[in-house]
């Protein structure tokens, strides 16, 4: 039974594909040899790596003298893990990952899919006591929610490092679903969630004259990290609006 797909760079179709069952190792680098995945660029050492599969996940080694290896999880909004030259059997936790390589100037990049992750039930299955008290309260209802995801919405869709909107922005992109929003009221959310989430102190304690800076990119590095919105959530919002239709489409 395979556990770990290997997908080469400019795979179109399953039949490129590299499958490996648990236990198996698949050696990549430029040397390409048989039944290993050969990445054709000066920049990448002959054997520059190897991955091990081993259940549910899998295992990375970095056989690079001087280069870092980034894995990144497409769909965790910028969620990376870097593996640095010469370490040996770093395990992955991803189940959809990407292998950027720096390579002379240039990222090349691959993707390796875990499918055969496992989830245990969260339910209390009848256990009796006390509620544990949840780490975040955010009720998706509010309307301090619907800033949150407006504030997440770009690195949300795929753009890791996007720039974090303006306040003109948000209000424009939240107007559909709350059309008496504005300034003022986006910036009141704002300093609402970052007292909420713990990022700064309540009126009652915080110093007088203390600014704090930072709020929008440190509620959005929170949230993303935690899991505190996904891609799901962003339904709260209007549909995205689509890019305007080039000169060459018309």
């Amino acid at each position: 039974m395979y556990s770990v797909i290997v997908v080469p760079p400019m795979c179109g179709s399953s039949d490129g594909q590299l499958r490996i069952a648990a236990g198996e190792q698949l050696t990549f680098g430029r040397a390409g040899t048989d039944g290993s995945l050969t990445i054709d660029h000066q920049g990448v050492p002959r054997v520059a790596g190897s991955i091990t599969a081993h259940r549910n996940f899998w295992l990375l080694s970095n056989l690079s003298e001087d280069q870092t290896y980034v894995v990144e999880n497409p769909e965790g909004a910028g969620e990376h893990i870097k593996i640095a030259p010469g370490r040996l059997d770093a395990p992955v936790p991803f189940e959809f990952s990407r292998v950027v390589l720096p390579a002379a100037g240039d990222l090349l990049a691959f993707d390796v899919w875990a499918p055969r992750h496992a989830f245990r039930s969260v339910e209390r299955h009848g256990l009796s006591g006390a509620l544990t008290t949840p780490a975040f309260a955010l009720d998706r209802t509010k309307r301090y929610f619907a800033v949150l995801a407006a504030l997440c919405e770009p690195r949300l869709r795929g753009e890791p490092h996007a720039p974090l909107p303006a306040v003109e922005q948000l209000v424009d992109r939240l107007r559909s679903v709350w059309p008496t929003v504005s300034r003022s009221a986006v910036y009141w959310n704002i300093d609402y969630l970052a007292v909420k989430l713990r990022l700064r102190p309540g009126p009652d304690m915080a110093e007088p004259g203390l600014r704090v800076n930072g709020k929008k990119e440190s509620l959005v590095s929170l949230a993303l990290r935690f899991d505190l919105i996904r891609e799901d959530d962003l339904a709260v919002l209007a549909p995205a609006p689509l890019p305007p239709t080039s000169e060459v489409a018309r």
